[in-house]
C-alpha cells in the first residue's frame, strides 16, 4: 500500500490553478477582491477535504488487512517526510534488492531494462503543464488574453485617458502664457498634419494657404513668430476665412496651439525655406525679422 500526497500539496495546487484562471479569463478585475474567486476556492478546497477524509476512512481499512511487517514498513515509509520523498523519487539510485522486482523480462546482449516508476516531480511537471497549456489555449480563443492588439488597445485608451486627465486639470495655456520649447517639435508635426496641412501641404511648403517656411507673412499681429502663430491659431486670419480660429471653436486646445506653433517655428527658422523652385508657394505678404521665439 502506498502512502498519499498530503493535502496541503492539493489545496497549494488548486488554489495555483484557480488563480492561474482569474488571471487568464478575468485579467482586468481585482479578482481577489471578487466573491466569486473566494466561492470557488472555499467549495474546491472542501471538495478537497471531503475527498481526503474519504481516502483516510478507505487508508484506514486497507491497513487493517496488512501484515504486521507491512504495517510497519508503511508506518516507516509515512514518516518520511514528502519532500524528501520527492527528492529521492528524483536522485536517489536504485537499491540492486528493488531492482529485480522491476526488471522487464526480456534484454538483449546482457543489458537488461528496468520499469522504474517516473519521479514525482516530473510528472507533476508534465500535468501541470498539460494543465496550465489547456488552460491557456481557451483563453486565448474566447477571450483577449494574451492577444497583442488587445493589450495595445488597453494600453492606448489607458494613455488617452491619463492625457485627457492631465488636459483637464493641467493650467490652460493662452497666447501669454505659450512658450516655445524644441520637446513639442514631434507631437506639433503631428497635430501639423491632423489639422493644417490641407492648407499649408506638407512641410508647411504653401498650398491654398501661405508658404508657412519663407520670411513673408501676410498676418502680423505679435513681435515673435511663435506667438503670432498662436495668435493666428486662437483667432483665425482676418481676411482669409479658411484659416479659422481653432481654438475657439474648440478644434484644438491651447496645448495644442502651442505644440503646432513650436513646429511652425522650427520649419520656419531652424529649417531652410522651401523656395518655389523646390515646390513652395510663392512669398505672399510682407517680409518680417521676428523677434524672440516667446517675447
Amino acid at each position: 500500500m502506498k502512502t498519499r500526497t498530503p493535502i496541503s500539496i492539493y489545496i497549494a495546487a488548486t488554489i495555483g490553478l484557480t488563480i492561474m484562471a482569474f488571471e487568464m479569463f478575468a485579467q482586468d478585475a481585482d479578482y481577489f477582491s471578487s466573491p466569486y474567486f473566494w466561492v470557488l476556492l472555499i467549495i474546491a478546497t472542501i471538495l478537497l477535504l471531503i475527498m481526503n477524509s474519504i481516502s483516510d476512512l478507505v487508508e484506514n481499512e486497507n491497513f487493517n488487512r496488512l501484515t504486521e511487517e507491512e504495517k510497519r514498513n508503511y508506518l516507516e515509509e509515512k514518516r518520511i517526510p514528502y519532500i524528501q520523498k520527492l527528492w529521492n523519487s528524483a536522485f536517489k539510485k536504485q537499491p540492486e534488492s528493488e531492482e529485480k522486482d522491476i526488471i522487464i523480462d526480456h534484454g538483449f546482449d546482457g543489458i537488461t531494462e528496468l520499469d522504474n516508476s517516473l519521479p514525482k516531480w516530473w510528472l507533476g511537471l508534465f500535468y501541470f503543464g498539460f494543465i496550465f497549456c489547456a488552460v491557456y489555449m481557451i483563453a486565448f480563443a474566447f477571450t483577449d488574453y494574451a492577444h497583442p492588439e488587445a493589450e495595445y488597445e488597453k494600453e492606448t485608451k489607458t494613455m488617452l485617458a491619463s492625457i485627457a486627465d492631465y488636459e483637464k486639470n493641467a493650467p490652460s495655456i493662452n497666447l501669454e502664457t505659450a512658450k516655445y520649447s524644441a520637446d513639442n517639435i514631434a507631437e506639433g508635426e503631428q497635430l501639423f498634419k491632423t489639422n493644417c496641412v490641407t492648407f499649408h501641404s506638407e512641410g508647411g511648403k504653401g498650398g491654398i494657404g501661405p508658404n508657412l517656411t519663407d520670411s513673408h507673412w501676410i498676418n502680423i499681429k505679435e513681435k515673435s513668430l511663435f506667438k503670432n502663430v498662436f495668435w493666428m491659431l486662437e483667432n483665425g486670419s482676418p481676411n482669409n476665412p479658411t484659416m479659422r480660429p481653432f481654438i475657439k471653436e474648440g478644434t484644438i486646445t491651447g496645448r495644442d496651439a502651442e505644440k503646432i506653433a513650436a513646429y511652425i517655428y522650427h520649419i520656419n527658422q531652424e529649417t531652410a525655406p522651401i523656395t518655389e523652385a523646390q515646390g513652395g508657394a510663392a512669398p505672399q505678404g510682407e517680409q518680417v525679422k521676428w523677434e524672440g521665439t516667446n517675447e
